[in-house]
């Protein structure tokens, strides 16, 4: 049996016909769009835009978001083309498994694992914190111990473990539930993140913003056009998510029209509320403030005197990532459902809930396995993870479509990617060149969690593969 075969198209599409004991199709293009919106705002807006201004970019933090939104569009442009053709659950490890064959395809199956479980529990910290400093506005103070992981003086984070639980528990009971809980949760941090454009943008001190583009960082050998490139890297991290649209394809009502529609929607839309909330957060109070501040957007909303809106504002991030985490646990446990269904995993992992039409077996596996990493890890352990698997990933999509549109030229495409090769290959030099900022210890993680997956692969999955049957 060939590691390279691949899985016919058609046998893709006849996967991606609802049957009465498989998912239901229930998401609309305007919840697909809610969906990327619901993954992408968090932690990097809130979070790492003070960190990549203080360190690397300045007030020039908004070109890093544009430089790290043109790799992203170019990535999304693939992902749109394959998900018009292929509305199949599983995301690029579907993608890849109709273009370069199975080897490949487990490897950027097992490669999701990494963007989205830990992104799953590199959030739910961030969660667990904004939580703790909510309580602590209502004089609530929870023990240390409880709130950290060992590795950081604690014993387990059990408010990161809570919310993982409850969310798949949510998932659990339904891709429709679930959706319409998100929703209300994006309606909320948008109108926020709104609120906080608005209302900034008149207590704006220019001089905050000279120079925009600064020589050179202080404390830092970062500045000028570099410092630019390496906060792009940094923010990156906010755009991780767009691509878990992809994943619910085979629940998308209809996936040729309303997949691009989700993909390209929500990254525009996120862009654009990016760059301005940037402009305004290092134009409030000097970007030198935010050096070493886990929530800058707090730090700076302080500069507008509102100081009422303190507290609307942290629950609002509250929301912000408890959405994020939602949908990077919906991608997974898609994910694995695929992999499951084609053999590579065990038939565990494929087995649909008979009421609420839903993996739920996953969705447990994932309940405990996020869990381990949310409560005992540091999230400086993750965070690097995360970006790495999700550039690998990117990377392998946009080659996909080039290896797509040599073998299959004449295949049925709702959406095609302009300019072939030129745009593909465009997304792969941009994802390369932000791998290569990232630490050697990301690398070597990354190789590791590799080798692990590869020997899974040839113990197990090579021997139950369903597509030579």
């Amino acid at each position: 049996m060939s590691i390279w075969k691949i899985k016919p198209l058609a046998k893709l599409i006849e996967d991606s016909q609802e049957t009465e004991g498989g998912l239901k199709r229930s998401l609309s293009s305007g919840a697909l769009v809610a969906l990327g919106i619901g993954a992408i705002i968090g932690a990097g807006l809130f979070s790492l835009t003070g960190i990549a201004a203080a360190d690397h970019a300045g007030p020039a933090v908004t070109l890093s978001f544009v430089l790290a939104a043109v790799g992203c569009a170019f990535a999304g442009l693939c992902y749109a083309e394959f998900a018009s053709m292929i509305p199949v659950a599983g995301s690029a490890y579907t993608y890849s498994y109709a273009t370069m064959g199975e080897f490949i395809a487990w490897i950027i199956g097992w490669d999701l694992v990494l963007e989205y479980a830990l992104a799953a529990a590199t959030v739910s910290v961030s969660w667990s914190a904004y939580v703790d400093k909510f309580l602590q506005q209502l004089n609530i103070h929870l023990p240390h111990e409880l709130l950290h992981a060992p590795a950081d003086g604690g014993m387990i984070n059990l408010p990161a473990i809570f919310i993982v639980c409850v969310l798949s528990l949510v998932l659990i009971r339904g891709t429709k539930e679930s959706a319409i809980i998100n929703n209300i949760l994006v309606i909320l941090k948008v109108s926020v993140v709104i609120v906080f454009i608005v209302l900034g943008w008149s207590h704006i001190n220019p001089e905050n913003h000279i120079p925009f583009i600064p020589k050179n960082i202080p404390g830092t050998q970062f500045g000028g056009m570099p410092g630019i490139a390496a906060g792009a890297a940094v923010v990156f991290f906010a755009f991780v998510g767009f691509d878990a649209v992809s994943t619910a394809a085979q629940e998308a009502r209809n996936p040729q029209k309303g997949m691009p529609i989700g993909i390209l929607g929500s990254l525009v839309i996120c862009t654009i509320l990016y760059v301005l909330f940037s402009w305004v957060m290092t134009g409030l109070v000097p970007y030198t403030i935010f050096k070493g501040d886990a929530s800058p957007a707090a730090t700076a909303f302080a500069a507008t005197g509102y100081t009422f809106l303190q507290s609307v504002l942290i629950l609002a991030i509250i929301a912000g990532y408890t959405s994020v985490i939602l949908v990077m646990l919906l991608g997974q446990s898609r994910v694995f459902y695929s992999m499951s269904n084609d053999g590579l995993l065990p038939s565990f992992f494929s087995d649909v809930h008979k009421k609420f039409h839903t993996p739920w077996k996953t969705n447990l596996f994932f309940l405990v396995f996020v869990s381990i990493f949310a409560g005992f890890v540091p999230i400086k352990d993750l965070g690097h993870m995360v970006s790495i698997g999700t550039l690998f990933a990117f990377t392998l999509v946009c080659i996909g479509i080039i290896v797509m549109r040599k073998k299959m030229p004449d295949a049925e495409r709702k959406f095609k990617v302009p300019l072939v090769p030129l745009v593909p290959i465009l997304g792969v030099i941009v994802c390369v060149y932000l791998m290569t900022s990232l630490t050697m210890e990301s690398w070597w993680r990354l190789l590791i969690w590799l080798i692990i997956g590869i020997c899974i692969y040839f113990f197990y999955g090579k021997q139950h593969s369903k597509v030579d049957d």
